[in-house]
């Protein structure tokens, strides 16, 4: 038996069982157990050299850092050298609990770990030190120059997972900061669709306030007025950047994410043209099948954006109807929603939805559906008369609170047209034997006060009743029956003068002070004494002035001075924390602010991955890879007798290499002198000045041999080989062409496509309209007797996020001919299926088309230091590594780069040692990199590492390479 290390058992029983004490702490957290009283014993364990025990003190830590100030400080040395950590997890844990410790002794500490934190390799750090910049602002506030000046540097970083934080950080501590927004605009903008979501709806609101403040409003209509006073004014033309913003945020309609949703529809309703806000309702009506907290949330604004902007849900008419199983603030919303988006047209159908609800068992419903009834009929003339009618039928109905709501309503529509209705005031006057409702009582007695000349029979033994049960009435009926007693006296006061004294009587000694002085006041406004004063004459006036009816609105109507979606709307007034909705600028501030300069760059020289020839026949001309950059040409070129040729980025034209070698890594004298013959004509036009440029390097420095062997590598095989650049070994490595050739896929089958049939394959060469799309060559072959017309894209049905640039029409393919074009498609670095119609003058054939992930990748050159340093920035989450077995006939160089290369559309990075190989390369879209890594051990066994910034990319690509190697 081999010896066994006592110490070496010892401290792995000690780690096992501070992980599993770790675990059940957490538990108890979990469980909502107060777990400080451990923090001392807790804390200890923070020096730990085990990293599952040191995560799992960290979040203990932040959990209670802040209840435990004086015994954290104990170990903040130990969070120190934690910021220094090797595993990315440990330094954002480290800063995490340093942030949270809430004593201002620290501040200095604090502020130098998230400067450093903000220079961090990894994005994940950078992340956290933005989220801690609004603690030790809270905690310091004198600290926001400094803190602004970390915020301004985070806002610069390319990478999704900080953006969103560091734009919650602009927000909580510099929101009037407009100026560090310009020159990162842009790059949010399209970064937005690749950020976590809670990240989405930070920017767009952020984005929101800004374009209210950069851009023109593009709903501005001129006045007659103002049209006839300014006749030459500019029409308006909208800034490419607010487009941008729109056309960005659109995709963001269909997440699944209720809150993203939300914060688009918001911006478009703030921010789009009338013509563009439509596109939000469909997104807003599919969110009310979620929850009913999504529900209520997203009903407030529908009923906000509803007033000023009716046509955009009366499609969606229907969705608003109301279920059984709703609850009632769900209910009321719907209603307010639907008496919105009444009109003359749908009014009958509205109508009879609500009286069906007035069935309903919900006694708060019923009642709002009444006054809905109440809105409808003081919106819509037509119908005032039928509404009313049905409010007069429910004054039958058994339920007490029906008939008083009822009443209410009904006293408001009678004001509009009270002589045409004094029926309904007789009726309604017997009513006051049986309703009990205070507010209904006191709507029938002021409705008979206020038109006693229409009833002048009923109004006197109305009071009479009242006067018996004075004492017993609720406060607000009183004060109705006072004003009736006083309308009468001055309209009837033969009948009603003793009675009217008897109230008065009553109500000056009643327990209200609002009562009594209300007696008071009428006594002396309509009993002239000697002491009464000038307002007495005035009385009628007073009492039985005209009275305007009342406008039934919706208490929605003035909402939308709050920014839609944030919690100032939800509860109608400010919150904490809330930034107000700026105005439109009265003219346009200057875009160009929101131009970044970009450094002119080293004249780069492209290498091409490609073959010599495509997949369909045809040679591939163009010229190299745009992707695929030999940085620091300029240093190397005074030494190569021919430089490879660079794509002309200027015109954006191609040209052909004037080769046609098989890429068998030799060179032929033909092809030699083409391309002196091609680099003498490159020199003369490029003048006096470069030349004498030239002449000074080469007069500067001596030809190192690593530099004659990259021109012997470089020279001739620039544009049809991948080339190996090895300076180590002293003997020039053989170039190595993956495949002969590109994979090709069927598109349209020649029995389908009635004659016709389309092929493609992925080019692998830059697609010169838009760098960041994939080149799709596409081949199509007329096998029918007859010629095909007009061969066309249409109807590009893509995901979020996803572009396509169609071919030129091909206007004519004679029967037997073959032609071939090449597409872009911006597959936003995803497998997802680019799906459009395929368009003949006769027939559309629904087509798609679905990449590889390694066809999503473009090839970059990397020194072999910038591969390792490149690698170690990109471990631990970035990292994948699988281990597999290779067959003999894989277990070469060769066989290993042909079948890497063939999966993925990489380039090989030079390597020091023979059992390894290594390949680089960036996505196309977003130029993640992309780093892969195969080593050789004993026995064909063998390590795949792929590193790479998009781990779901990474994942895929692993799988792809592995089936490659092991096949």
């Amino acid at each position: 038996s081999g010896y066994i290390n006592p110490v070496t058992t010892w401290s792995q029983s000690i780690s096992y069982y501070s992980v599993r004490n770790s675990e059940k702490l957490h538990l108890m957290i979990a469980r909502g157990k107060n777990a400080s009283d451990l923090f001392p014993a807790v804390v200890k364990n923070v020096a730990c050299k085990n990293i599952e025990v040191k995560k799992l003190v960290y979040v203990y830590l932040v959990r209670y850092a802040e209840e435990q100030q004086d015994l954290a400080l104990l170990s903040i040395s130990t969070f120190q050298r934690g910021l220094k950590d090797p595993n990315q997890l440990i330094r954002a844990s480290a800063l995490r609990v340093l942030s949270s410790i809430r004593v201002t002794i620290i501040v200095p500490i604090m502020m130098l770990a998230i400067k450093e934190a903000a220079s961090d390799m990894s994005p994940y750090v950078r992340k956290t030190a933005a989220h801690a910049i609004p603690k030790l602002y809270s905690l310091d506030p004198e600290q926001k120059d400094c803190l602004i000046e970390v915020i301004e540097k985070l806002l610069a970083d390319k990478t999704t997972l900080v953006a969103g934080s560091v734009v919650m950080a602009f927000e909580e501590v510099c929101p009037e900061r407009i100026d560090l927004i310009h020159k990162n605009y842009r790059k949010l903008c399209n970064l937005l669709i690749d950020v976590e979501e809670w990240g989405q709806v930070v920017i767009i609101n952020m984005l929101t306030r800004y374009a209210r403040t950069q851009f023109l409003n593009p709903n501005m209509n001129v006045s007659t007025t103002e049209a006839t006073a300014i006749v030459r004014r500019k029409p308006y033309v909208m800034d490419p950047d607010h487009r941008l913003l729109l056309r960005n945020t659109k995709p963001l309609l269909q997440s699944r994410n209720a809150a993203v949703v939300m914060a688009v529809a918001q911006l478009y309703f703030h921010l789009a043209p009338k013509a563009e806000v439509g596109v939000i309702a469909k997104a807003l009506v599919r969110l009310m099948r979620s929850h009913s907290e999504v529900q209520y949330v997203v009903l407030q604004n529908v009923a906000t954006m509803s007033i000023k902007r009716r046509g955009m849900f009366e499609p969606y008419l229907k969705s608003f109807y109301i279920r059984s199983t709703d609850p009632t603030q769900i209910k009321v919303l719907k209603l307010e929603v639907l008496t919105n988006l009444a009109n003359e047209t749908n009014i009958s159908t509205i109508l009879r939805e609500f009286q069906t609800y007035i069935k309903s068992n919900d006694k708060d419903f019923v009642a709002a559906t009444i006054q809905a009834i109440g809105r409808c009929a003081t919106n819509i003339g037509e119908v005032r008369d039928t509404c009313l009618n049905g409010l007069v039928q429910l004054l039958s109905n058994r339920d007490e609170l029906v008939v008083a709501e009822s009443v209410v309503v009904i006293k408001k529509l009678l004001q509009m047209q009270p002589e045409q209705h004094s029926d309904i005031i007789k009726h309604m006057a017997k009513l006051t034997d049986n309703i009990q409702v205070p507010m209904a009582r006191a709507s029938i007695l002021w409705l008979i006060g206020e038109y006693c000349e229409h009833v002048p029979k009923i109004a006197p033994d109305v009071l009479r009743k009242m006067a018996k049960t004075f004492t017993n009435e609720e406060d607000i009926v009183k004060l109705q029956i006072i004003n009736l007693a006083a309308k009468l006296y001055l309209t009837n006061s033969k009948q009603t003068k003793l009675l009217t004294q008897y109230v008065l009587n009553l109500a000056k000694y009643d327990q209200n002070y609002d009562i009594r002085d209300r007696a008071r006041f009428i006594r002396q406004l309509i009993v002239p004494t000697d002491k009464s004063g000038a307002l007495s004459k005035y009385a009628k006036k007073l009492f039985l002035a005209l009275k305007p009816a009342p406008v039934l609105e919706s208490p929605f109507k003035d909402r939308d001075h709050f920014q839609l979606g944030s919690l100032s709307h939800l509860l109608n007034a400010k919150a904490g924390g809330y930034q107000v909705l700026p105005d439109w600028p009265e003219a346009a501030p200057d875009p160009s602010v929101r131009n970044v300069e970009v450094k002119e760059s080293v004249r780069a020289v492209e290498t091409v991955t490609a073959r010599d020839r495509g997949p369909l026949g045809a040679p591939q001309n163009q010229r190299g890879a745009r992707g695929a950059i030999c940085v620091g040409w300029d240093e190397y070129k005074p030494f190569l007798s021919s430089p490879p040729p660079a794509s002309d980025t200027a015109s954006g034209s191609e040209s052909g290499s004037g080769s046609e070698e098989s890429g068998s890594g030799s060179e032929s004298e033909e092809s030699n002198e083409e391309s002196e013959s091609a680099s003498e004509e490159d020199e003369e036009e490029e003048g006096k000045k470069k030349k004498k440029n030239v002449e000074k390097i080469k007069a500067r420095k001596p030809v190192p041999e690593s530099v004659q062997m990259f021109a012997t590598i470089c020279k001739p095989a620039w544009l049809n080989m991948q080339f190996l650049l090895n300076p180590l070994p002293v003997s020039v490595p053989q170039t190595i062409v993956p495949s002969g050739n590109l994979k090709t896929y069927e598109l349209l089958h020649r029995i389908t496509g009635e004659g016709l049939s389309v092929e493609y394959c992925f080019s692998r060469q830059p697609f010169s309209p838009d760098p960041h799309m994939v080149a799709v060559k596409i081949q199509f072959t007329n096998s029918a007797t007859s010629e095909a017309k007009s061969l066309h894209v249409e109807d590009a049905k893509l995901q979020s996020g996803m572009r396509i640039k169609e071919f030129p029409e091909i206007e004519v393919l004679p029967a037997g001919e073959t032609v071939s074009v090449v597409m872009g498609i911006d597959f936003c670095d995803s497998t997802q299926a680019a799906n459009f119609q395929l368009c003949t003058h006769t027939r559309k054939f629904f087509v798609s088309i679905q990449p590889p992930v390694g066809e999503l990748m473009m090839p970059i050159f990397m020194t072999e230091n910038e591969f390792k340093k490149e690698q170690g920035q990109l471990m631990g989450m970035n990292e994948i590594t699988e281990k597999l077995t290779l067959e003999e006939k894989c277990q070469g160089e060769h066989a290993i780069v042909q079948r890497v290369t063939t999966a993925a559309n990489l380039s090989r990075v030079p390597c020091g040692s023979d059992k390894e190989c290594r390949f680089a390369g960036k996505t196309v879209t977003s130029g993640s990199l992309v780093l892969v890594s195969v080593v050789t051990k004993e026995n064909g066994a063998a390590q795949l590492t792929v590193n790479c910034e998009k781990m779901v990319i990474g994942t895929m690509l692993v799988k792809d390479i592995l089936q490659a190697l092991t096949q």
